[in-house]
């Protein structure tokens, strides 16, 4: 019994050794070590197990339970980025953003383009930020590059494609004047993995579903190396903008990878100052994957984010916030 315990606990030390790597995401790119990456995808299931086995050394009654309940601090950061219960602020908006993947509908059985349509005018955002998106808007200015697309009902200053390596990925920039103050708003659409659910779902044979994970592991690397070179061209529109910044849309990264820790950079995700619930925004796979985001700076104000888990018209939900300009 003895020894199992033990084992047990050079299991749970490697489990909390994976959760603290994915830290390191915030300093070594996927083109150094594109592995390293892999652990923020599996950083949810990580915690579940390393929180689970931490129980058990309390049921135990063990001393090595108090060591895992003080490491667990080191991981309330990263889980707040996927889950948090902070309150909005009741204030009205001087914004309002609007970010959504609606895969042109075909995760909808009625109408796709008029559901997306009238949910996107029902919203009365200021501007609003789509992907893999065809629906034509004849009301809001709108910027659009491929399938995505900047819809607002402001005045549109100036605007740039930042992403023009032919791939799928797409990313602009347009300087919008909103209520005499100008704002940056950047729509970003990294690239996507192009996955199926058949690539992932196991079969029950030990070894196809390990070269199923290889092809997976093979695919996904590659993906990762493409986001560095695509967030490098995008960061220096946010890092030289003379306004502030928002910016959104479909990162294609979980929270804790390299991608998220160098987007958000410089900026605030607002999910962990007024979210509330899961900040999950792709649901397809009933896993929890938080991929679509809206960032600021400063000196814009969050005051609300929301996940609309009401919305069935896309395999992502949309993403909303309101943010005021402070003045402190």
């Amino acid at each position: 019994m003895g020894l199992i315990r033990w084992a047990l606990t050079l299991v749970h030390l490697f489990i909390v050794v994976l959760l603290l790597a994915t830290s390191l995401n915030a300093y070594i790119g996927p083109k150094t070590l594109g592995y390293l990456n892999l652990l923020s995808l599996a950083f949810p299931i990580l915690l579940i197990v390393h929180l689970a086995l931490t129980l058990v050394w309390i049921l135990l009654w063990k001393k090595r339970a108090l060591v895992f309940l003080i490491s667990s601090l080191f991981f309330l950061l990263p889980t707040q980025r996927i889950v948090n219960y902070s309150s909005a602020s009741e204030q009205l908006g001087d914004i309002k953003v609007l970010t959504f993947n609606t895969k042109n509908g075909t995760h909808s059985k009625d109408d796709s383009q008029s559901g997306v349509k009238d949910y996107i005018e029902s919203q009365n955002a200021d501007v609003i930020l789509l992907q893999e998106d065809h629906t034509k808007f004849d009301f809001l200015t709108k910027v659009a590059d491929g399938g995505t697309q900047l819809l607002t009902k402001h005045k549109i200053l100036h605007h740039e494609i930042l992403i023009t390596d032919g791939s799928n990925s797409h990313a602009f920039y347009a300087d919008i004047e909103i209520n005499g103050t100008v704002v940056r708003v950047v729509n970003i659409y990294l690239q996507p993995f192009q996955l199926q659910k058949s690539m992932i779902r196991p079969t029950g044979d030990a070894s196809v579903d390990q070269q199923k994970a290889k092809r997976l592991v093979y695919r996904l690397i590659p993906t990762f190396k493409a986001h560095q070179s695509q967030v490098s061209q995008i960061r220096s529109t946010i890092d030289n903008s003379p306004y502030p910044v928002i910016i959104g849309g479909d990162f294609n990264s979980v929270p804790n990878s390299w991608e998220y820790f160098h987007l958000v950079e410089g900026l605030k995700d607002p999910f962990l100052k007024v979210g509330h619930g899961s900040a999950t925004s792709f649901h397809d796979y009933k896993f929890p994957i938080r991929i679509d985001y809206l960032f600021h700076s400063e000196p814009l104000k969050a005051l609300s984010y929301k996940v609309d888990r009401t919305v069935k018209l896309s395999d992502h939900f949309p993403v909303i916030a309101t943010f005021n300009f402070s003045t402190n």
